[in-house]
């Protein structure tokens, strides 16, 4: 018999495995993809946000070599509180 319900003549159930497998492929990527971007989004949103701080000038303030110099010396006990006003008022520092 030509048309009978044989093994290419009707609905077999392979193709009914192959429908429920394509439709467990397909679940499985969106899923994938739901998970991804779910993970993705908490992932940014429990990192703090960074601010850019605006860049420093090439030539940023240096201290006065006089000024640190005379701070060294009072830290060195070499002069006192006094003399180093004294001198900070001398040199305009």
């Amino acid at each position: 018999m030509m048309g009978g319900w044989g093994m290419h003549g009707g609905f077999s159930g392979m193709h009914l495995l192959g429908g429920l497998m394509m439709l467990l492929f397909w679940a499985l990527i969106i899923g994938l993809v739901v998970w991804l971007v779910i993970r993705l989004s908490r992932s940014a949103s429990s990192r703090p946000m960074q601010t850019t701080l605006p860049a420093q000038p090439a030539q940023a303030v240096q201290p006065d070599p006089v000024l640190e110099t005379l701070r060294r010396r009072l830290a060195a006990g070499e002069i006192t509180s006094q003399e180093y006003d004294e001198l900070r008022q001398k040199l305009g520092v």
